[in-house]
């Protein structure tokens, strides 16, 4: 098989003047804009952090790829889209990636070969897991200058299928498939990342939810006290007796989705029957709202419940909230504070489907779920980078998979000089004051301390 300096690529004349291409360019790169991730993360020390998590147990004798460099070398490789490992092989000469760890592009050791990073991913412990995720809360706090007035959480599973042996998979009847079923929480007015839990394909028990309550929640409360108010938002899965139990003690607020059944159905009829005589008069969508108390046999104290009857030409669609907020009106508490949940839809979007989360491929569960930390560092990076850098842009609200097509990947040329690195972007690049306007911001920014 050729090597790439010998590849050639025939194409079709252009006029009378024959076309081929190669792969003798020299010192380029097809992910330019991998330099903003880098000064991204040097503000927020996202990679930093979680280097300090973890407990490095190789032989320093023999290292040579830094654990750094190895966090940083994946993060930003998944950020562009190359989340297969093996990809590794052949960016590690990238001239920008090795930049973005660090590295000069042509007179420093090359980035981890594919063989490197598996061992990386596969090396670390609970313990390490722990700190992580403790890394990742930490980082949410200190992305508001001073405590917020209020914030969301919101809860959320996602299928992630598994193929092949990998530990805790489990075969789900919902999803009719083997897979696992990890938790994403997100903080619901901004979108910004705080933790993910990967679990095997079953629903949360009440404890387990509570489990990751009680640490989220009483962090939270170090570092802001109870002046934040925290609303927890989720839909009927998380409406158990535990979870209600723990957040009243607490004095959060929750709203919650509540499955249907033969006593809400009963309770609810007053404002069905109204809604179906509005129906046969109008004949076009009704909806109305009402609430009543209601104590399942699980509860402790009975609790408010509110309905949404909503008819349609399809048929009736009645919903359930159960929810500890008494004053504000039922259609309030549906439209302006439940409703927006749905956004949490694309958030986890952004990290599964765009960062390709599930390519949870691991035999070991705990190799997964630094898996799925490492495509939470790229998802903390391009939502920071699009919501500081190009705030007041078209750009602040795309989805990951146009930001990383138009900023990420620029083809620039690369040149290493005695006292500088030139980094040369094509001149027909159609987001230049773009490019100018983020560097600009970077510009402004304050110089982040040194890690400890």
């Amino acid at each position: 098989m050729p090597t790439a300096s010998q590849m050639r690529l025939p194409f079709t004349a252009v006029g009378s003047k024959g076309v081929e291409a190669d792969f003798n360019g020299g010192v380029l790169t097809s992910d330019a804009g991998v330099l903003l991730l880098r000064e991204t993360d040097r503000q927020i020390g996202l990679i930093d952090a979680l280097v300090n998590a973890v407990f490095d147990s190789r032989d320093q004798r023999y290292v040579k790829q830094e654990l750094k460099i190895l966090f940083a070398q994946r993060i930003n490789q998944i950020a562009c889209g190359y989340d297969d490992a093996d990809d590794s092989d052949t960016l590690r000469t990238d001239p920008v990636f090795k930049m973005a760890a660090g590295r000069c592009p042509q007179t420093d050791r090359d980035l981890a070969s594919q063989p490197t990073i598996s061992r990386f991913e596969n090396q670390v412990t609970r313990k390490d897991l722990y700190r992580i995720a403790q890394a990742f809360v930490d980082q949410f706090i200190a992305s508001y200058a001073k405590p917020p007035s209020v914030i969301v959480l919101d809860f959320d599973t996602t299928d992630d299928p598994t193929h092949g042996a990998q530990q805790l998979a489990l075969f789900n009847k919902y999803y009719d498939e083997w897979c696992y079923l990890p938790l994403h929480v997100y903080e619901g007015l901004s979108g910004k990342f705080i933790t993910a839990v990967l679990r095997p394909g079953k629903t949360l028990s009440g404890r387990e939810i509570v489990a990751i309550l009680k640490r989220l929640v009483a962090r939270l409360r170090q570092a802001w006290g109870t002046k934040t108010v925290i609303v927890v938002r989720g839909d009927s899965h998380f409406a158990k007796s535990e979870v209600m139990d723990y957040l009243e003690d607490e004095g959060v607020l929750y709203v919650l989705g509540l499955a249907k059944n033969t006593v809400v159905s009963r309770l609810a009829e007053p404002v069905m029957d109204r809604a179906r005589w509005l129906y046969t008069h109008w004949h076009q969508k009704v909806r109305r709202f009402g609430e009543f108390s209601y104590q399942a046999n699980t509860w402790r104290v009975p609790r408010r419940v509110i309905v949404k009857a909503e008819i349609t030409k399809k048929g009736e669609n009645p919903r359930y909230l159960v929810t500890n907020i008494c004053k504000a009106e039922p259609q309030t508490v549906y439209d302006e504070i439940y409703s927006p949940r749905g956004q949490m839809e694309n958030f986890i979007k952004g990290h599964k489907l765009h960062l390709r989360s599930d390519r949870t491929s691991c035999h070991r569960f705990q190799a997964n779920q630094f898996r799925l930390f490492l495509h939470s560092a790229a998802y903390v990076l391009l939502h920071t980078m699009q919501k500081n850098l190009f705030r007041g842009t078209q750009w602040a609200t795309a989805q990951f998979d146009n930001l990383r097509l138009r900023v990420l990947k620029i083809g620039a040329q690369v040149r290493e000089l005695k006292t500088r690195i030139k980094v040369h972007l094509p001149h027909s690049y159609p987001l230049k004051e773009l490019l100018q306007k983020a560097c600009g911001i970077l510009a402004l920014l304050p110089v982040p301390l040194a890690p400890p």
